[in-house]
């Protein structure tokens, strides 16, 4: 498996948003995995990354 590297940014502008759900990423085997609305699903989603592990 190919580890994925990671841009560490401040900031971040996305045009043309619907609207974005904050969500708790959960353990999932041996990976993880974040529940969203299966509204959004065949759809391209961003995940983004946040410094804080609240």
């Amino acid at each position: 498996m190919n580890k994925v590297k990671i841009e560490e940014t401040t900031e971040i502008t996305v045009n043309g948003i619907q609207g974005f759900i904050e969500r708790r990423v959960t353990k999932f085997g041996s990976g993880a995995k974040v529940d969203c609305p299966k509204e959004f699903l065949g759809r391209k989603v961003y995940l983004i990354i946040t410094l804080d592990k609240e």
